[in-house]
């Protein structure tokens, strides 16, 4: 990457730890492809001089094509490709009983395959920068957790994704690892945790299971996306490093 600015895909940017990736990444001076389904992705885009430096695609993930556009975007306004954070999801809290087949069929989609679809169209350009693949997995992907059968299901997915894929893209020189929040301090965890009927009890239990007595903020999660994709961890593929507040330790 030296002597010109190492490129980055950050998906569901538009907020949260998105956001945070995006700002962090841009501190370290990436250039960035940010892309979220919310037109307010938009704002995150800059320039500098004639030439972007953050380029904003409003598009959904679920969509094989938005991989394929984002990958090409970062091509064609950049010339490379050195990082993929495969951060979009959707959580879903709701018995095996009570899910929909809708439901179960929106979080695959966002969860599992449009990682999926992203690694695939980033990958040939990843080889020849030697980059890197950083994921976001959950705790919810490593044990059980009531009312979260599809997403904890959809997690675990993205916990063996890293595995396989670091194995995988190893002999050619790209690093695949990922990050698993406990819950992070953010306007979709308060939404999420407001829609349950019994919500300060939930909050309450929640909080509880983290040791350091707080959730974890984006930027701190976004700070270890910046690290696992950074040449001080060259030598880690294949990992899954916990942002949690000690949520797994117990």
């Amino acid at each position: 990457m030296a002597g010109q600015a190492p490129v980055a895909i950050v998906t569901g940017a538009a907020g949260g730890v998105g956001r945070a990736a995006v700002d962090a990444l841009r501190e370290r001076g990436y250039s960035i492809v940010a892309v979220d389904i919310t037109p307010a992705v938009s704002e995150l885009a800059v320039r500098e001089g004639n030439t972007p430096a953050v380029v904003a695609l409003i598009a959904d993930v679920r969509h094989t094509s938005t991989a394929t556009r984002a990958v090409a975007t970062a091509v064609e306004e950049f010339g490379r490709l050195d990082l993929l954070v495969n951060n979009a999801g959707r959580f879903h809290r709701r018995s095996i009983l009570e899910s929909t087949d809708e439901e179960f069929d929106m979080l695959v989609e966002i969860n599992v395959r449009a990682p999926f679809a992203f690694s695939r169209a980033a990958v040939p350009h990843l080889r020849e920068s030697k980059g890197s693949i950083v994921n976001l997995a959950s705790v919810a992907g490593f044990i059980g957790v009531a009312q979260q059968p599809i997403y904890a299901m959809t997690k675990g997915a993205i916990v063996q994704l890293t595995r396989q894929q670091a194995i995988e893209q190893a002999p050619h020189g790209v690093r695949v690892n990922a990050v698993a929040p406990g819950a992070v301090d953010t306007d979709f965890t308060a939404e999420a945790t407001a829609s349950d009927p019994d919500a300060d009890a939930t909050a309450r239990a929640s909080l509880a299971r983290h040791p350091i007595g707080r959730y974890s903020t984006p930027s701190e999660v976004a700070e270890v996306i910046v690290f696992l994709a950074s040449d001080a961890a060259s030598g880690i593929t294949g990992a899954v490093v916990n942002v949690d507040g000690g949520y797994l330790a117990q």
